[in-house]
């Protein structure tokens, strides 16, 4: 989902009435970022607190390639890495994961390993349907066990876009707030829904009903049920005890607009690159009666920050063991304090760019190769900017190309190289990158290896359910990633 796509961050059909409410019962966070413009590595860092490229969750088979976790690969998150719910356990949460992990689909990577109690959903994504005989679709599970694949019992229509993956989703959300507050248990709860990416869907009640295609009917379902939650949590008399926040993993998709892809509004590019459109995320923080009602926070965030924050909202503090890059958010949100911090933009094992106040530098710049784009295949789309949106990876390593985002959001203007402004800011950043990456120290990447052995072919549970498939004999390879 885009930066633009609810209406409180200026969408102009105004669809999203229940996030807009949200917001003006809450807060917008406006300069709110992923920690990797793809859907895995940013799922990672939001329950690690650390960068992808700590986590393990990046290839080094290619320089800055972006990288993910499809069926096929064999890594996923480690044993060593420290979860959120892991942690969360030792205050008496109770922790559960809807929808879509993406951090491993081995038996080792099972989210239960991981901290979490409950599992409603599927370890990838609803890519599909696949052939059987070539690769399995994908299982969805209820907790070890699968209880069917996508495409086969949960239907997906892929002519309409009709599913009813949404609304099951919500009803597992709204029984399991039911459930922890019926027995007085504190509760973490991750809704992980993934309706607005392709092949988009959305149920029968809103299919056709948006002026923006099947993509916006996506988005008002899941506003739709996220005002269901909301309005849950207040009938239950626990809103005030119920800290909720709202944003994506990634920008829209721009390579699967219009009719399948959202708006990153006035931002470069998409989803796939380290540009503004890729990587800043529509971010909403609500707590009735802490958070003051129509607060808006230019505090730079990421989704880092929610590992820390979830630790401080239940008393615990980090490990100390790791180095951790989310921060506490709780000044920012509660008093407005404003704390100075940088933002990093990794693509793979390498950092293409740095945000510090309202600079912003790209020290290597790339959107896909020019093989990619003459297929078709374009992240930003009618966004071409010379020199900026390169179809080679570009380095600029000795004269960063510098933005100021206040006055330049879409990153259509570079300063001056020779400018006192541009001097003045470089010589802040340099200093905070030279530190940075004095102190990297790189985990052991997950995203190297493929093998289709490794595939969903036989889940656990799936003896039962007459659906084991018989996997090929093992071949592993290294993971080709085209961008």
């Amino acid at each position: 989902m885009g930066w633009g796509d609810l209406g409180a961050f200026g969408e102009p059909s105004k669809e999203t009435p229940n996030l807009d409410q949200m917001a003006s019962e809450g807060m917008l966070l406006l300069d709110f970022y992923t920690a990797n413009p793809l859907c895995s590595p940013s799922r990672a860092a939001l329950l690690t607190g650390r960068l992808p490229v700590r986590n393990g969750f990046y290839t080094t088979n290619a320089h800055a390639r972006n990288a993910y976790t499809p069926q096929d690969i064999v890594g996923g998150i480690p044993d060593s890495e420290l979860l959120l719910p892991e942690l969360l356990k030792k205050a008496g949460y109770i922790n559960k994961i809807i929808g879509k992990w993406h951090l491993g689909h081995r038996p080792q990577f099972h989210p239960l390993k991981h901290g979490f109690d409950e599992w409603f959903g599927s370890p990838n994504c609803h890519f599909g349907p696949f052939d059987n005989r070539a690769f399995p679709n994908i299982p969805v599970y209820r907790d070890w066990e699968m209880i069917g694949r996508y495409y086969e019992d949960f239907k997906i229509d892929r002519k309409t876009g009709e599913a009813n993956l949404t609304q099951i989703y919500l009803q597992e959300a709204l029984d399991f707030i039911s459930k922890q507050q019926a027995s007085q248990q504190p509760f973490f709860l991750y809704w992980a829904i993934d309706a607005t990416h392709a092949p988009v869907y959305a149920s029968k009640q809103f299919l056709g009903t948006s002026q923006r295609g099947l993509y916006g009917d996506a988005v008002r379902e899941i506003d739709d049920s996220i005002g269901k939650i909301l309005k849950h949590l207040q009938k239950l008399g626990i809103s005030e005890n119920t800290f909720v926040f709202f944003t994506s993993d990634n920008g829209a998709a721009l390579i699967s607009a219009p009719k399948q892809g959202g708006s990153n509004g006035p931002f470069l590019c998409g989803k796939q690159t380290t540009f503004e459109g890729g990587m800043r995320e529509p971010a909403i923080a609500w707590w009735p009666g802490h958070i003051p009602a129509g607060g808006v926070s230019h505090q730079l965030g990421n989704v880092m920050d929610l590992f820390t924050t979830s630790l401080s909202l239940a008393g615990l503090q980090p490990p100390s063991d790791r180095q951790i890059d989310g921060i506490d958010l709780l000044p920012a949100i509660l008093q407005g304090k404003l704390i100075d911090r940088p933002i990093f933009y990794y693509r793979g094992n390498e950092m293409m760019a740095v945000r510090v106040g309202l600079y912003k530098a790209h020290y290597w710049t790339w959107s896909n190769s020019w093989e990619e784009y003459s297929k078709g295949i374009d992240f930003c789309p009618g966004q071409n900017v010379s020199g900026v949106t390169t179809h080679t990876l570009e380095e600029h390593t000795t004269l960063p190309l510098l933005f100021h985002l206040g006055m330049d959001p879409g990153e259509k203007y570079p300063l001056s190289f020779v400018s006192a402004e541009y001097q003045r800011a470089m010589e802040r950043i340099s200093d905070i990158v030279q530190q940075h990456k004095a102190t990297m120290v790189p985990g052991e990447p997950q995203l190297n290896v493929c093998d289709k052995a490794v595939m969903n072919w036989s889940p656990p549970g799936c003896e039962k359910l007459g659906k084991c498939l018989k996997p090929p004999k093992s071949d592993p390879k290294k993971c080709f990633w085209p961008h």
